[in-house]
Formats: C-alpha cells, sequence, structure tokens
C-alpha cells in the first residue's frame, strides 16, 4: 500500500512534530509533503525521512513561516498525490486540504480546527491590527475568504480522529463532522519518575498571553514559593519584569533538564486553557501532580484528587487557593504514574494503527457498494 502523510509545516521540534514521528514509525516507507520545512532542526527519524515541500520553499532554512500563511490553502492543493493509496494529515492548519482522486482513503488527525479562523479569529485580528482601522477591515474579509476554505476544505476528508473529545467538539462545532478521539502520547520510557524531590513549583509553556503563565507568576510571589519557568516566546520580558525574588526563568533547556525539572518539581502548574496539553502528562509521567485551570484538555487528562487538583477560575486568587489546597495533600507517585501510562506512545499507536485499518476496510466496502 502506498501512503503519503501531508502536514502544516516543518519548521521545528514540538509536540504535533513528535507525534508525527510515531506515526512515521508506524509507516516507515511513507512520503510526506508539507508547504515549508527546517530540515537541519528535525529529529531522527523525520530528518532522514522523504520529504517534499511546496513551491513556497523558496530558501534551505524559512525564519517565519507564518507569513507565508495566505498562500498556504493554494499550497496545500498544488500535491498531486493521486498515486497513493492513503493520505493521512496531520493538520491544525491547512493539511486536510490536500485533493484526493475518490479510489484514496484520506484519514486526518485534527489537532485543531484552524485557530485564526474561528473563535479565536478576533484576538488575532485585533493583535495583528492594533488600532488601524483599515488593515482590521482587510484582515476581517480575509478571514471570511479563509473560513469558506477551511470548512469547504473538511469535506476532503473521509475520516478525521482528533487529540481529545475538547477538540472534537470543535471538529462538529465548525465542520459539522464526527471524530474519534485518540489522546497525543506522552514517552513514558524518557519522562520517568526520580528519588530525589525539590521544593518548587514549574511551569513549562510558550511564553504567550494566553498561556496565562503571568497568573503562576503572581501567585508564587505573594505566596513567597520558589517557582521555576521553562519557555520562551513574545511575553517573556513582560513576565521577566513581574518575576519576584522566588522565581527562576531559565528559557529554553535540553531534553533532559526538562525531564530533571519535571521529576523534581513539587508541582506543575497549568494555567492556561488548551485543546489538550501535553505538558501535564509529561510532569505525570515522572510522578508529578499537577494544579491546572480546569477547562479544556487538561479535564481529560488530570484526575482531581489522585494525579492533581483544578482552579476554577482563571486568577491568581484560584490558583492560590488551589495551591493551598494541594500543600494540605498528599500524593502517590506511582499512581501518578501509572495514570500517566495509559497515554504513553505505545498505546498511541495501537490506536492509529487500529483506526486506520479498520477505515481502510470501511472505505473499500463502501466503494465496492457505489
Amino acid at each position: 500500500m502506498r501512503i503519503a502523510i501531508v502536514t502544516d509545516w516543518l519548521v521545528s521540534m514540538g509536540g504535533a512534530e513528535r507525534t508525527l514521528i510515531n506515526l512515521l514509525e508506524l509507516y516507515p516507507d511513507a512520503t510526506i509533503y508539507t508547504t515549508v520545512c527546517n530540515k537541519e532542526v528535525l529529529e531522527e527519524p523525520l530528518k532522514s525521512a522523504n520529504i517534499i515541500t511546496s513551491s513556497l520553499q523558496k530558501r534551505k532554512t524559512i525564519k517565519n513561516h507564518r507569513k507565508l500563511f495566505p498562500f498556504m490553502p493554494t499550497a496545500i492543493e498544488s500535491f498531486d498525490l493521486n498515486g497513493y493509496d492513503m493520505v493521512i494529515s496531520w493538520s491544525s492548519c491547512v493539511a486536510k486540504g490536500v485533493i484526493t482522486n475518490p479510489s484514496t482513503l484520506h484519514v486526518c488527525y485534527c489537532h485543531s480546527p484552524m485557530r485564526y479562523a474561528w473563535e479565536f479569529s478576533y484576538e488575532y485580528a485585533a493583535k495583528m491590527a492594533g488600532k488601524n482601522k483599515f488593515v482590521n477591515k482587510i484582515l476581517n474579509y480575509f478571514l471570511t475568504f479563509i473560513r469558506v476554505w477551511d470548512y469547504a476544505s473538511s469535506a476532503r476528508v473521509d475520516y478525521f480522529m482528533t487529540n481529545s473529545h475538547n477538540v472534537a467538539k470543535r471538529i462538529y462545532k465548525h465542520y459539522r463532522r464526527k471524530a474519534e478521539v485518540i489522546h497525543s502520547p506522552v514517552i513514558c520510557d524518557f519522562f520517568k519518575p526520580m528519588d530525589e524531590n525539590g521544593d518548587y513549583y514549574l511551569v513549562v509553556s510558550r511564553l504567550q498571553e494566553y498561556k496565562r503563565a503571568d497568573i503562576a507568576i503572581d501567585a508564587c510571589n505573594k505566596l513567597g514559593l520558589p517557582l521555576i519557568v521553562v519557555g520562551t516566546g513574545p511575553f517573556e520580558q513582560k513576565l521577566k519584569s513581574m518575576a519576584g525574588l522566588t522565581v527562576k526563568m531559565v528559557g529554553c533547556v535540553s531534553d533532559n533538564e526538562l525531564r530533571e525539572y519535571y521529576a523534581k518539581c513539587k508541582a506543575f502548574l497549568f494555567p492556561g486553557e488548551e485543546d489538550y496539553g501535553m505538558a501535564p502528562l509529561e510532569a505525570m509521567s515522572c510522578g508529578r501532580p499537577a494544579i491546572a485551570y480546569g477547562k479544556g484538555g487538561a479535564l481529560e487528562t488530570i484526575v482531581e484528587g489522585k494525579t492533581g487538583l483544578f482552579f476554577e477560575e482563571q486568577t491568581t486568587e484560584s490558583l492560590i487557593s488551589a495551591i493551598k489546597k494541594f500543600e494540605t495533600i498528599k500524593f502517590n507517585k506511582e499512581e501518578i504514574r501509572a495514570h500517566a501510562l495509559k497515554f504513553d506512545e505505545s498505546v498511541f499507536k495501537l490506536q492509529i494503527k487500529d483506526f486506520v485499518e479498520r477505515k481502510y476496510k470501511e472505505f473499500q466496502e463502501e466503494n465496492l457498494r457505489l
């Protein structure tokens, strides 16, 4: 069987790229199609994979792929996939928009409906346009086109998978399509508990406003508790200006350093609302509990009172109350680790393989009936 994998872009190594490695391990002979690629930053086996890029790849290294976004729908539609029996799109933006023929099965693992197009479009437009009313008007026209294209392209997918029930609801809302939930995996063989315990709280995040690391910093400032913040991003300088004497911002770290931070922390703080949220699972894989804002994907991965706690409002005061409650509870490291193992990449690969094989059989049977 000839299989093609299509993804939005490959310009850095993040959660989506690491889950893509799991897919490539299942189908090592698959050809990968993507709009643009920075191959030098990829990890194996992605780095050695057969990767085909679109006409947007003008240079070996793409510095800002977001500037190419207006041209990506056309770029993704330019790929000729007629020679494949199956296409698997790995999509949070345009990848699901590839065009396949009637005899080719197209399954999509949708990380999220296109954020720029739907309920977050107002935030993105306001941030990009600022106070410029003309730019705001142009953006609104453009986003209307994107919404039409995004909805239309969802009909090109035969079957959807997604990473959480939270995202499955959004897929149904925006595309009117049902999606089978296969939770994104954590690498439990790598993220393991350690004997040594630290006394600090931990945040691991891209430092953007909506991630709300400011709540964690403010809470630990007021409580006088040690906090380590791992990550970089556009909100970094603002957060540094907030950080008190007990807050340490360490920027980017190696995977081994990250594992050590997870394994020694008192608890992992997760103050943002995410579609899914891989970082709390990585902390739990190391046997550490999470304190999370009680909305979004965290509700699917954290068990209240057993693997962590929730706080109800996205405020400093609500998080402070949760931390104070946490300080009175004793959590079991082995129990937390056992819970995380349910989300291991070995489980993920089995579920993906089962889904793809079932849907390929259904697709063939349906084609015979037509």
